[in-house]
């Protein structure tokens, strides 16, 4: 998938939802992403920003779920 061709995002509350995940272990998770991994923010009218994931980034979302699962088992 060629990164410079990103036509949607999702913000970090869809999908915490569709994954079955809280926000909370999402936003940990991303932490550790950079741009290239598929992560940015994005800002509205105020300064408060949103974290939100293309589909490459929700990818590697799931790759960093299933990691810390196995870590925790």
């Amino acid at each position: 998938m060629q990164l410079n061709k990103v036509y949607s995002v999702k913000t970090i509350d869809r999908v915490a939802v569709e994954l079955g995940e809280t926000v909370n272990q999402i936003f940990d998770l991303a932490t550790g992403m950079e741009t290239e991994d598929g992560i940015i923010w994005v800002y509205g009218p105020s300064d408060d920003g949103v974290i939100a994931f293309t589909p490459f980034g929700i990818e590697n979302l799931q790759e960093l779920i299933e990691m810390d699962r196995d870590r925790e088992r």
